[in-house]
Parts: structure tokens; sequence; C-alpha cells
């Protein structure tokens, strides 16, 4: 299927609004959508770093900042 999109046309708030639309389609049906193969393994090694203790977890406003910092 062939879908043509006038992205040209639509607004940043609309194109926020049609990719909420996909994803919140897409997670109605998730087992419909593949994983990555290297997925996996990341989850297991997030998992193995909280059962370590050595993951850190931050609130959003600290993401944020780490984001930003990372970014500027």
């Amino acid at each position: 299927m062939n879908i043509a999109i006038p992205l040209e046309r639509m607004s940043a708030t609309d194109k926020l609004q049609a990719i909420e639309e996909i994803w919140s389609d897409l997670a109605r049906v998730s087992e419909d959508v593949p994983s990555p193969s290297w997925h996996a393994d990341v989850l297991r090694a997030r998992e193995q770093r909280i059962t370590d203790g050595t993951s850190r977890f931050l609130d959003i406003g600290e993401a944020k900042q780490a984001v930003r910092k990372r970014i500027t």
C-alpha cells in the first residue's frame, strides 16, 4: 500500500498527532510489530545491571536535563 501524506502542508502539531495515532494503533496489536534481533540482548543487559545494582534511575526532570546536556 502506498500512502501519500501531504507532509509539506502539515503543521508540526498535525504531524505529531499523526505519529501519535499510528503509535496508538501499533500498540493495540503489538504482537504484530517485529522486534529487532538485538533488542532482547539489550533488555537482558539492562535487567542484569538492575540485578547487579549498577543501574542508575533518574526522575523525568533529571532525565530531560541529561538528554539536553548530550545534545547541546
